[in-house]
């Protein structure tokens, strides 16, 4: 396993990584939480730079690899998340219907609060259907951060 960590300008964001990708972004409540040592391989040294690159607006997709565990129906929600363009959202009605589901909105929702690689997996681009931001498993505030940060012009 290895881990590393970020000081990003929604606070610190503990990576997880496995030789067959990155398995976990945790953000960190307080910097009493960041202890352990760094341990870096070639793709988590990437997703630090990919990280860096996109709150500094020069990158919009991930090419890191990832290493995603969850049920079918959660990796299909997720395999989703990844086809939401930068800068744009989906709720989560949308998302049911394009996984041909549209009855599982709800589940999205469940779906999107289990995802463990936030920011990379985009999550924070679903919102409700009344264009509300709700459901980030790291607090609305970082949802509505992440989204500014997509929308301003840079």
């Amino acid at each position: 396993m290895y881990t590393a960590y970020y000081e990003s300008p929604i606070g610190t964001i503990k990576i997880i990584g496995s030789d067959l990708g990155i398995e976990a972004l945790e953000f960190l409540e307080s910097k009493q939480e960041k202890n352990g040592k760094t341990n870096l391989n070639e793709n988590m040294i990437l997703c630090l730079k990919e990280l860096d690159e996109y709150f500094t607006k020069h990158r919009k997709m991930f090419t890191v690899k990832l290493s995603i565990n969850g049920t079918d129906f959660q990796r299909r929600v997720w395999d989703e998340l990844l086809k939401i363009p930068y800068g744009e959202v989906k709720s989560y009605k949308d998302v049911a219907n394009e996984i041909g589901n549209p009855k599982a909105v709800r589940a999205v929702g469940g779906a999107n609060n289990k995802n463990k690689i936030p920011i990379i997996i985009p999550c924070h681009r679903v919102i409700g259907i009344n264009g509300k931001l709700v459901g980030y498993a790291g607090g609305i505030d970082k949802k509505k951060y992440l989204l500014e940060l997509e929308n301003r012009k840079g």
